[in-house]
């Protein structure tokens, strides 16, 4: 299979640097959001696993897959993120919505079992994060944050063992590839006069996967994936202007970035042949993302600071999701599904560029596994109810006092689809 499907692999991941830059996002930054048929039924699938896409969702799940397997998909989103300001600020009655509303992200794995052993290779590429978000010059917080921008692509080959009938383990290293956008204002306003700050780094950094999926009842079966956490040093520019008195220039500048680690664990019960319930739980650590510097290399003439500093001190979120199929004869299914995403970020430093509330996640889903071909196709309605922020303070130091802060309210709605093909060989 590899060997006669090179030119197509390679097509395929120069595909996914193509659209990494378009990446939607979930819970915090994640995307969890990885295949058709997991999306279909809440990505409730840690416990079931039985495709391709475990390499992500729980890597020992690949264990139960025979011969080479690969599947390939999209996640397109619409999504609007709305801020309004406190009824007592000039803008107050002014609803913001943000300028780009459409996002996608790709993915795209390949399954090996090695026949007569108990190993079962496997590879995948795809987004595990992203962000973008970009809101208008007259929100009121335009020193605070207008743009943001993180593309996230990891290379993902994992090595599955059946150590026993009925209970797999795997584990994999995580090549990981992340670039990172900010951009605010260095005044209240972004006229009459140009002013900007904007800083701009990109680095790779390796980590690793576990995965364990054990059947304990012909029924029931239970599953756990771990992901460490990745630290970057994303090494790039900064582009400071605040005209008159500082012109447009460039300055080389790095930042220290960590991305957390992610546990996941859920069950499936199978009461027939045809049903398939699961319900999963995931953590994410997003305490490792306290304090973010951007450290320029050489010292800037004054006002101008070398270091810059981001509090962010965000919190840990749980993901909760459950997940229902129905499965037909001809190889026919549906299903349908709930998640719930808690908001990550406090309101002490709350970032319009994250714009983070709590969300809820209905999906809906149909597919077809034939002899050779398969394909998924899920919707995903998301909404996030309104999040009043109220005393929060600015997460960047400048070195300009600006009185602007993220209070408001915000709120998210989104409409996605994601398609997936598969194919055996």
């Amino acid at each position: 299979m590899f060997k006669n499907q090179k030119g197509n692999f390679a097509f395929l991941l120069g595909l996914m640097f193509a659209f990494a830059n378009r990446s939607a996002f979930t819970n915090g930054m994640r995307l969890v959001s990885q295949d058709g048929f997991a999306t279909a039924r809440g990505e409730a699938f840690v416990a079931t696993a039985d495709n391709a896409s475990a390499v992500y969702y729980n890597p020992a799940g690949i264990s139960q897959i025979a011969g080479d397997q690969a599947r390939s998909g999209v996640y397109g989103i619409y999504f609007d993120s709305t801020f309004r300001p406190p009824a007592a600020a000039a803008n107050g009655g002014n609803t913001y919505h943000v300028k780009q509303n459409t996002a996608a992200a790709p993915q795209l794995f390949v399954t090996h079992e090695f026949a007569d052993t108990p190993f079962t290779f496997g590879f995948g590429s795809y987004s595990p994060y992203g962000l973008g978000l970009e809101w208008p010059n007259d929100t009121g917080f335009y020193a605070v944050g207008t743009k943001s921008q993180v593309t996230y692509l990891r290379f993902n080959p994992v090595l599955s063992i059946k150590i026993l009938p009925g209970l797999s383990i795997a584990g994999g290293a995580m090549v990981d590839y992340a670039k990172l956008e900010l951009r605010q204002g260095l005044r209240a306003t972004a006229q009459p006069l140009p002013n900007t700050f904007q800083f701009s780094g990109a680095g790779w950094n390796v980590g690793y996967n576990f995965g364990l999926l054990w059947q304990a009842h012909s029924k029931v079966s239970i599953g756990v994936t771990y992901r460490s956490a990745t630290y970057f040093n994303l090494s790039g520019n900064t582009d400071i202007q605040r005209a008159p008195v500082i012109p447009l220039a460039e300055r080389d500048a790095e930042a220290g970035f960590v991305f957390p680690m992610t546990v996941a664990g859920g069950i499936a019960w199978k009461p027939t042949p045809q049903w398939n319930l699961e319900i999963d739980a995931d953590y994410t650590d997003w305490s490792s993302l306290d304090r973010v510097t951007i450290h320029h290399f050489t010292p800037p003439n004054p006002p101008l600071q070398q270091d810059y500093p981001f509090n962010l001190y965000w919190r840990p979120s749980w993901v909760f999701s459950a997940g229902l199929t129905r499965y037909f004869e001809n190889g026919w299914h549906v299903s349908a599904g709930y998640v719930f995403n808690q908001s990550s970020v406090p309101d002490t430093y709350y970032s319009p560029l994250i714009a983070d509330v709590d969300r809820h996640f209905l999906s809906v889903g149909v597919g077809n596994k034939g002899r050779k071909y398969d394909f998924d196709v899920a919707y995903q309605f998301g909404y996030g109810p309104d999040h009043n922020v109220i005393g929060s303070s600015p997460s960047s130091s400048t070195g300009f006092f600006i009185p602007q802060t993220a209070d408001g309210t915000y709120d998210f709605v989104s409409h996605a689809i994601l398609m997936t093909v598969g194919i055996r060989f």
